[in-house]
């Protein structure tokens, strides 16, 4: 093979939002897998729907937006909006036909093998139907109040992924005095109701069914025999239109936007397709909504509910708890500083304990030769244990240096609320730069030894958040190596200044060095491959998307690279296409946690280098964010990131081919026996560290 070969076509790109959704296509895999528990399967369903929303909201509404660009700036962004978003309305339908499918043919009958049974309004006999009504009248009706619609009024105004009834009133007599009528279901009602048990069997009625049992107590007051009910919900535009300037109004700023994210444009109306056309036409006119932002549903819309579905039979219905392990040398009654001073330690979370960042923070609170804290936080817990801590150190006498990045997605509000918590109790609160998302996890303390600061580090791939710690796999990494602490004392100083500075010997910090960094690791292992010498990449992320990246991929693919990828989410690089990727694989694992961490290892012709860091490949990470990228330096904690890498390799359960073909087939292997590399990792783990 000519590897010098000159590339003259455009080299092949994935749209990015195609290959999101056959991303979302995995997780749907995940539904159809009957190796997976029942009622975890049913989460699945729940999270592909969640994705979904956030989807349209986010990603459906910048390309709605684009397509209405001149030709000219179509050519600059490399495809047309308009033909995407049809593509995307083609795949879309067809996975929410599959959906309905799981969830009516498959799940709804092996929920009944299991004796348990979801029932909707017709399907009550006479005692379970006191049963609801008496509950829809003690803990329902008081929060419902009907919107009568007027035809001569405007159409009263849906809110973003609320679920609502669009209700008919007519008489069986006539058909010329109907009315219409929206009940909104309130999102603090619990979504499913256990009934009482009979005989062994198990019986779950949603919320949606109660109302519609008991139409007749809200709408008494009318003389209507007919009352016809239908689930619609809309998803708007959820992208804030935030002045950049960060100012002492900026939180009002945020807070103004966020009200104004719940009124965004129309992006997605779910309907049941029960619904009579008549009334679909009616509803379509009045919210004056485009023909391909109709998505035909069932019965039950907002599906991401069903996370807290309740299982009400055995526990083999559900994964069974996994017991965060140990941390070999690290213990609760003994200074994590001290051991420090050794050697550093690695935390795999979620399958060891996430204990010991919040023991990390505490001890610093409490220990009197600690002067000062530093630390970045992106997406906060609900009862924060980081936080508590933090303030708790503020009490002690610390300084606290805390930026929070008010501009986390969908966790704005979240952060706002500690923020202020936080600047009550006394901690010094940045938010964050004009500019760019700070979205290193980043943690630094200065302690006083023998007279001389000394410095300690946590660094991750993923949030200081322990509700997420327990579902997402990162690396969490304690050192007190001065290559580190040098350059985080070096870029604090630079954010707690609100800017940005370049230039740090070991880590890779965005939005000044990443790509050129990037780019230089891989041209190292280009240069070596064109020497004849072997030369590999591994390469972890949650997205490929930035076509800099890629082409930088291509290069070392025909250069003799070997490249391996390992991509839960986005990927915009197709493997495996001639003159382009022959030398590239990719691979995506979706199971029981969600892949989150991020790993890059380069052969380095024969002398490993290995980093972890907070971004993925995607432009955004390097131009607009923040991000900290750090070289694994402890021998030790390289090899078990490297032995965890490579039972990801040789996964052949719960990983996927990501290919030109994109139909996600399972990956398959030399290997003789079945490797499901997250059961395989705590394995690893719990005999490494007991």
């Amino acid at each position: 093979m000519n590897t010098n070969k000159p590339i003259k076509k455009k080299a092949p790109f994935l749209n990015r939002e195609i290959s999101w959704l056959y991303f979302n296509e995995r997780v749907l895999q995940e539904v159809a897998d009957e190796t997976v528990p029942l009622i975890e399967r049913i989460k699945f369903l729940s999270i592909f729907s969640s994705n979904m929303e956030e989807f349209y909201r986010v990603r459906v509404a910048t390309l709605t937006r684009l397509a209405n660009l001149n030709d000219k700036a179509k050519e600059l962004l490399g495809f047309n909006p308009k033909k995407i978003l049809n593509e995307i309305k083609n795949i879309v339908v067809k996975q929410e036909r599959k959906f309905e499918q799981l969830f009516k043919a498959t799940l709804i009958n092996e929920l009944a093998q299991n004796r348990i049974f979801i029932l909707n309004e017709s399907q009550l006999n006479v005692a379970r139907g006191q049963f609801v009504r008496e509950h829809f009248r003690d803990k329902i009706l008081s929060n419902l109040v009907p919107i009568m619609i007027n035809p001569d009024k405007p159409f009263p105004e849906l809110k973003d992924r609320r679920l609502y009834f669009f209700v008919r009133l007519s008489r069986k007599s006539s058909s010329k005095s109907e009315k219409y009528a929206l009940i909104e279901l309130p999102a603090n009602l619990p979504r499913f109701l256990v009934l009482p048990e009979t005989n062994g069997l198990k019986f779950i009625i949603l919320a949606e069914d109660i109302i519609k049992y008991c139409l007749d107590d809200i709408f008494y007051v009318f003389n209507y025999d007919v009352i016809d009910a239908y689930s619609i919900q809309l998803t708007r535009d959820a992208e804030l239109d935030i002045d950049k300037n960060v100012s002492d109004k900026f939180i009002e700023e945020l807070r103004a936007s966020l009200d104004k994210r719940k009124k965004g444009k129309p992006m997605r109306l779910l309907y049941d397709t029960e619904m009579p056309f008549e009334m679909l036409s009616y509803l379509i006119s009045k919210l004056k909504i485009e023909a391909e932002s109709l998505i035909p549903g069932n019965r039950y819309h907002r599906f991401g509910d069903f996370i807290a579905f309740p299982n009400v039979g055995s526990k083999e219905l559900e994964y069974a708890p996994t017991i965060p392990l140990k941390v070999a040398g690290l213990h609760r009654t003994e200074s994590i500083f001290n051991k420090l001073q050794e050697r550093d330690y690695l935390v795999n979370l979620p399958y060891q304990s996430y204990d010991y960042i919040i023991l990390f923070l505490r001890e610093a609170a409490i220990d009197p030769k600690v002067t000062e804290i530093n630390i970045t936080l992106y997406r906060l817990a609900e009862n924060s244990k980081v936080v508590n801590a933090l303030i708790n150190a503020a009490k002690n006498g610390k300084v606290v240096n805390c930026l929070v990045e008010l501009k986390a997605r969908f966790d704005e509000q979240a952060n706002i609320f500690w923020s202020k918590k936080m600047e009550e109790e006394g901690v010094q609160v940045n938010y964050g730069l004009t500019n760019y998302k700070v979205h290193s996890k980043i943690c630094l303390v200065k302690r006083m030894e023998k007279g001389r600061a000394k410095y300690y580090a946590n660094l991750a791939t993923g949030n200081f958040n322990e509700r997420t710690a327990k579902l997402y796999c990162d690396h969490s990494i304690f050192t007190a190596k001065k290559e580190i602490t040098d350059d985080l004392q070096k870029l604090f100083k630079a954010l707690n200044k609100k800017t940005v500075v370049g230039g740090f010997k070991h880590l890779i910090v965005s939005p000044l060095d990443s790509r050129s960094k990037f780019y230089s690791l891989i041209d190292r292992e280009i240069k070596i491959a064109k020497s004849g010498k072997p030369a590999y990449m591994i390469l972890k992320v949650n997205s490929l998307a930035d076509e800099g990246i890629v082409q930088k991929l291509y290069d070392a693919s025909n250069a003799g690279v070997k490249v391996k990828l390992i991509v839960r989410g986005i990927c915009t690089l197709v493997p495996g296409v001639r003159d382009y990727s022959t030398n590239i694989t990719v691979i995506s694992i979706i199971d029981k946690f969600l892949e989150h961490a991020r790993v890059f290892i380069y052969g380095n012709g024969g002398k490993e280098e290995m980093y972890l860091s907070s971004a993925d490949l995607m432009s955004r990470n390097f131009e607009h964010r923040v991000e900290v990228g750090f070289p694994v330096l402890d021998k030790e904690v390289r090899q078990e990131i490297r032995d965890i890498i490579e039972f990801q390799l040789q996964d052949n359960v719960k990983a996927r081919d990501v290919t030109r073909m994109n139909n996600n087939k399972y990956h398959k292997n030399n290997m003789k026996s079945k490797i499901r590399a997250q059961v395989q990792t705590y394995n690893y783990l719990k005999n490494k560290h007991q």
